[in-house]
């Protein structure tokens, strides 16, 4: 019998890559250039990117940065405004989802998104087809690792704590699970992530 009814994924960094920096450079930025202005909107020190994933629109954001880095404006506008650039597909770990599924797991998603970026990352992403249910932090304007988020998820679709493995990049957020009664495991590389799932396939 297997340990584990519901396998729960975050999404960046686990079922999608970024590639945020090679698209500052695409815009024109050299490399250096392209670190900081992205280093600022991800890694600014009062962490202004959740307002994006608690529901802020792209020109709410747009107009806040543009106003702590005007130097930066044409560049942020840009950035902001082709989310559909920033993304890079995982088929190997997609492909293991649908095992997943496969083998009799049911498959959630529980991530800190946008609304515009979510609704751009997710149309052709296969493993949308596979998932029996979700939860975004734009959706009720709650993220990780704050435990309203992870409760929503469970009282959305009856799932039992002691039945979820959640697959999560950052650690706050694997404690977070922790703290509301579910196993988590730190995802550190995609390799790392495919030998996880093999393990849950072979069961």
């Amino acid at each position: 019998m297997k340990k584990y009814r519901n396998i729960i994924f975050d999404i960046g960094n686990v079922l999608l890559d970024y590639r945020w920096k090679e698209m500052l450079m695409d815009f024109g930025l050299p490399e250096d250039e392209a670190f900081r202005v992205g280093s600022q909107m991800f890694g600014d020190t009062d962490n202004s990117w959740r307002a994006f994933d608690l529901g802020a629109t792209e020109e709410e954001m747009i107009d806040m940065y543009c106003k702590m880095y005007p130097a930066d404006t044409e560049a942020i506008q840009w950035f902001l405004h082709h989310g559909e650039y920033m993304h890079v597909a995982r088929p190997a770990v997609w492909k293991q989802v649908h095992e997943l599924k496969k083998c009799g797991y049911e498959i959630y998603l529980l991530s800190n998104y946008p609304k515009p970026l979510f609704e751009k990352h997710m149309e052709y992403a296969d493993f949308m087809k596979d998932i029996d249910g979700l939860m975004v932090s734009y959706m009720i304007r709650q993220g990780k690792p704050d435990r309203a988020i992870y409760e929503a998820l469970f009282e959305k679709y009856g799932l039992k704590p002691q039945e979820c493995l959640f697959f999560d990049d950052r650690l706050e957020n694997v404690e977070g699970a922790d703290r509301v009664g579910m196993d988590a495991v730190q995802v550190l590389s995609k390799e790392q992530l495919m030998q996880e799932l093999q393990k849950l396939i072979d069961a």
